[in-house]
């Protein structure tokens, strides 16, 4: 039986998979820095104003919570909540965001997955 999540048959077939698919390989390839996806992002204002502020975060570079609060017009925990419901993860860069004290702190994919991304874009940008 088919699983109850596949919405088509063939995901090859669909172009803004197979672009967003590519775009992701680009960049753990290193090869790219930002995303060019049509997506259209589904949530409340303050989610929208957070994940906008999230995504000019430059690659290879963090910002606070409190930061991203001071610019969107929230409470950090806020942010933190609007973060954890990013449903687009990496491109949206949320792994980007983190504690005023230069911690790792929350991360829907999990912190060593944030630690990783953040690895990897450090590592890359300091090539430059």
């Amino acid at each position: 039986p088919k699983p109850p999540w596949k919405l088509v048959e063939d995901y090859s077939k669909v172009p803004l998979f197979v672009e967003t698919v590519s775009q992701l390989q680009e960049y753990f390839n290193s090869t790219r820095k930002e995303f060019d996806l049509p997506l259209e992002l589904n949530g409340t204002l303050f989610q929208k104003s957070v994940w906008d502020a999230v995504s000019k975060i430059p690659y290879g570079q963090t910002t606070s919570y409190s930061q991203i609060s001071k610019q969107t017009s929230g409470s950090p925990r806020a942010v933190g909540s609007a973060n954890g419901a990013n449903p687009i993860l990496i491109c949206v860069p949320c792994h980007r965001v983190i504690g005023a004290n230069g911690s790792l702190t929350g991360y829907a994919g999990g912190l060593p997955i944030k630690k990783k991304l953040l690895s990897l874009e450090k590592l890359n940008a300091e090539k430059e």
